[in-house]
């Protein structure tokens, strides 16, 4: 049963992340502040904004993964954290012509960091 909530807990992490984050991209698309997907995305200040909130929104993942953790919340979020890294890479390979090359790896240099980051808000928190 730990093992069915550890799995649940990575997973309500990623799925907080993924979630915030194509909201957000749909409605700044939407409202007309970035182009439509598959145009290319390659403002700089465009992608420093979707950069900052995608890291904002993968603290919070960090920090809901920890907050579900039945044991050992930091190692569910290095896990996520992990997970996030293997994602942004392969998303950096498939999409890689699509915006200047700095920002698919600033992902995923950022995700485990932000990851840790929202563990560690959460469990000193809630010590």
């Amino acid at each position: 049963m730990n093992i069915l909530k550890t799995i649940g807990a990575i997973l309500a992490g990623f799925i907080t992340v993924v979630i915030l984050s194509i909201a957000t991209d749909t409605m700044l698309e939407t409202v007309g502040v970035f182009p439509p997907i598959g145009e290319g995305f390659f403002v700089p200040w465009m992608l420093v904004l979707a950069l900052v909130y995608r890291t904002i929104f993968t603290v919070a993942g960090g920090y809901i993964t920890a907050m579900l953790a039945p044991s050992k919340a930091m190692r569910n979020v290095t896990i996520l954290g992990c997970i996030g890294i293997v994602m942004g890479t392969l998303g950096a390979v498939a999409a890689w012509d699509l915006s200047a090359h700095w920002y698919p790896i600033a992902l995923v240099v950022l995700a485990l960091p932000s990851t840790w980051l929202g563990g560690k808000l959460y469990t000193l928190r809630h010590r």
